[in-house]
């Protein structure tokens, strides 16, 4: 029997899971109850996320695990960050949570700009600035959905928005709720001078919550429509990069992460938020950690790239896994092209093939024209950037960053680890692969008094080994293809 067993709810862009964490006082095992998908709905010309599915989905997967005699303890809900849902005076939700890439969120940061340059919004939020984050998204409802602004009582972000309707519980976690560009991290809380300039309700925002704290049992009509044993629900680093990063088995502490998915965050930690003229001119972010720390990153479009590619071919007729993409790519032509992988042209393109075409003919290059050629510079371009993130990590924290941890699910494709090294000249430790699972579980443990904060890192090491990768010792076609990089960022004002 295991010593303890808890659940997590991980909800990613593109599908979700509940899995079962087990600790028996030395190693941590997982063990998948249910997996489904998580596909954006577009109604009346606005995409929105699907929370009442994603919703039914998780406590069908609470249901599924107490039914098959193995209930968990506890619960921990991760998911993305910056899109939230808003509740009215009944607790009722108002309207499903938007789509962070929804197309309304277009033209918002200058809205908000003409208010408050952005170098001030910056400055008091440390928060790269992105067109997706909370803020751009409050623009738009305050400039063109008032009356459902108006109407709002609470705005819960997403994995908040679950823990409500589980718990009757209202809170903001913390890691989440950096993300937001509302948060004030030298206040350590909401930014209420941020928002009353920009005539935002600095009402509906819920008192901020540290990970590893109970909020509660589950509401007693979850309970028994659906034969759930009664269970904690507590906070994790709800951001999911944060969990991520919580899971990384690091010995020394001078590393870089890559939190390898859909998005790759690229950063390092600090025990203090960095926030300077240089943080600001790379457009550094500075986001919560699971420890009360701050995990000083950049957001690189990471494998979404390679999804919407393969998303295209599937709707060719064209039938090919990730693994096939990644072998067709290693017998491809090296360094034929090179993307600056955060172009805006790469965002929401209609056709990612197509558009990862036009622009290398637009930045006079050939043209990739097969599914190996584009794979292939898809993940060279990749391992550039994150060297170019890196370098400049190095230069904002003022340390060498020896080590690079890469976690999450881009640990699978072992070409683009090995490119990884190749690129940036320094050793990759890549796994676990589950590092959003297991962060998410060892907050529970520490929630429920079984582990400590500094016994995660070894556990994690016992538990889920990583997998090593070393630099190849010719550097030059890497540097050669490094330099082009950078002159492709210079022509887009980078």
């Amino acid at each position: 029997m295991p010593k303890w067993r808890g659940m997590a709810a991980d909800l990613g862009a593109s599908n979700g899971r509940t899995v079962l964490g087990e600790y028996d006082g030395a190693k941590v095992s997982l063990a998948e109850v249910s997996r489904f998908s998580n596909v954006p709905i577009n109604l009346g010309g606005t995409l929105y996320w699907n929370f009442l599915g994603l919703f039914r989905e998780v406590v069908a997967g609470l249901s599924k695990s107490s039914s098959q005699g193995k209930p968990p303890v506890s619960l921990g809900i991760d998911s993305w960050a910056v899109d939230f849902g808003l509740l009215d005076a009944s607790g009722e939700l108002m309207q499903n949570p938007r789509h962070y890439r929804d197309h309304h969120n277009e033209g918002m940061m200058q809205e908000v700009f003409a208010r408050i340059p952005g170098a001030i919004v910056y400055e008091r939020t440390g928060i790269q600035l992105m067109q997706i984050n909370t803020l751009y998204q409050l623009m738009f409802l305050r400039l063109y959905r008032p009356a459902l602004l108006q109407g709002a009582k609470v705005l819960l972000l997403f994995p908040d928005l679950m823990i409500y309707f589980l718990t009757g519980v209202k809170i903001a976690e913390f890691t989440n709720a950096t993300t937001t560009q509302l948060f004030n991290p030298y206040l350590g809380t909401w930014d209420q001078e941020l928002m009353s300039k920009l005539d935002l309700p600095r009402q509906i925002f819920a008192p901020i919550v540290s990970p590893f704290q109970v909020i509660g049992p589950l509401r007693p009509d979850i309970v028994s429509a659906n034969r759930t044993e009664k269970l904690s629900v507590v906070t994790v680093g709800e951001h999911d990069t944060a969990s991520a990063v919580f899971a990384i088995p690091y010995e020394a502490e001078n590393y870089a992460y890559i939190s390898s998915g859909t998005w790759s965050l690229v950063g390092t930690v600090s025990e203090k938020p960095l926030i300077t003229e240089l943080t600001a001119k790379y457009n550094f972010t500075n986001e919560g950690g699971v420890n009360g720390n701050y995990r000083v990153l950049k957001n690189v479009m990471g494998l979404w790239l390679l999804q919407e590619v393969l998303r295209r071919l599937d709707q060719a007729g064209q039938s090919f896994s990730y693994s096939d993409l990644s072998a067709l790519a290693l017998k491809a032509q090296a360094f034929e092209c090179v993307i600056d992988p955060d172009g805006s042209d790469f965002l929401a393109p209609v056709n990612m093939i197509e558009a990862i075409q036009a622009y290398c003919l637009r930045t006079h290059q050939s043209k990739p024209s097969n599914p190996g050629a584009i794979s292939r510079v898809i993940f060279e371009s990749l391992a550039l950037k994150y060297r170019f993130v890196i370098e400049k990590l190095e230069q904002v924290t003022g340390r060498s960053l020896e080590v690079i941890h890469i976690v999450g699910g881009g640990v699978h494709n072992e070409l683009l680890c090995q490119m990884t090294a190749d690129a940036t000249h320094k050793p990759v430790l890549a796994g676990p692969a589950e590092a959003t699972i297991i962060g998410n579980i060892c907050a529970q443990l520490i929630a429920v008094k079984e582990l400590g904060p500094a016994e995660v890192p070894l556990l994690v090491r016992n538990s889920f080994p990583p997998q090593v990768y070393t630099p190849q010792k010719d550097r030059s076609a890497w540097d050669q293809a490094y330099l082009k990089l950078l002159s492709l960022m210079g022509e887009r004002g980078a």
